[in-house]
């Protein structure tokens, strides 16, 4: 009688090892994929690195923040291939180079909000936020007599509350998936192999202003580029402004292609 006991146990207890084993592997299944994780914790709030396009489209973007002896020279050898960028400004560049701005601006290129003082701003609260992008708006639209659309954190630095506060006000946050590395000094050539080696369709690139060899790569790269079929636009001609989703990559996606 002891030793059908002692057997019965032993079944029940195996049956409940089985049991907790294959409870083990469906969790580790479920929660262990990303994409069910991200579905069932909270989403993230993020800007938009590249767009979702079939057609050979990118955008180049520049960032102007510190100096301005290149300004002259960038505007001309766009203008020398018919191409428009967006510049991400500073409202104290802004302050500092009106001039350039209305260049800019005059020479069709999107002139952008790269914040007012070029702070850490996930370090501020969400009104020190708001009136720092109002502040660098409102610069810019003194000039260009349009408020920007656009908005590109420092230090590429951001978080749900800094993207949700920009849209807010009706501004889309946007990064890049391209960096071409032009602020580390690389060379003309280093520059050029980096961007053309990640080129894809709707992709955005981060150039600077005032970097030391963005001048003698653009020509190059351009020319790359439009050889090879791409058409080089302002980032608002790219990005979806209806229904969209952004995903884990920061792909900007139209809703009616996720429903196809």
């Amino acid at each position: 009688m002891r030793s059908e006991f002692r057997f019965l146990l032993i079944r029940r207890g195996g049956a409940l090892a089985i049991t907790l084993v294959i409870a083990a592997v469906l969790i580790v299944s479920l929660f262990g994929n990303p994409a069910i994780v991200g579905t069932a914790s909270a989403k993230r709030d993020l800007p938009i690195y590249y767009v979702e396009k079939e057609e050979k489209i990118a955008a180049l973007s520049f960032d102007a923040a510190w100096g301005n002896e290149d300004t002259g020279m960038l505007i001309e050898i766009l203008e020398k291939y018919d191409v428009k960028a967006t510049f991400f400004v500073v409202g104290d560049w802004v302050t500092k180079y009106p001039e350039s701005v209305k260049a800019l601006y005059d020479a069709e290129h999107e002139i952008m909000n790269h914040s007012d003082k070029h702070k850490h701003m996930t370090q501020l609260s969400r009104e020190q936020i708001s009136a720092d992008l109002r502040t660098c708006n409102k610069k810019i639209e003194d000039i260009t007599g349009i408020s920007p659309l656009l908005f590109r954190p420092p230090y590429g630095e951001y978080d749900d509350k800094l993207v949700s506060t920009a849209r807010g006000l009706g501004m889309y946050t946007v990064q890049w998936n391209i960096d071409s590395l032009d602020w580390k000094e690389l060379s003309a050539a280093e520059i050029e192999k980096r961007v053309l080696d990640r080129m894809k369709p709707g992709s955005i690139v981060l150039l600077h202003n005032a970097a030391k060899h963005t001048p003698a790569a653009l020509p190059g790269l351009i020319e790359k580029l439009q050889a090879d079929g791409y058409s080089l636009v302002k980032i608002s001609e790219i990005i979806h402004t209806g229904p969209h989703t952004i995903n884990h990559e920061g792909k900007q996606i139209p809703v009616h292609e996720l429903a196809e």
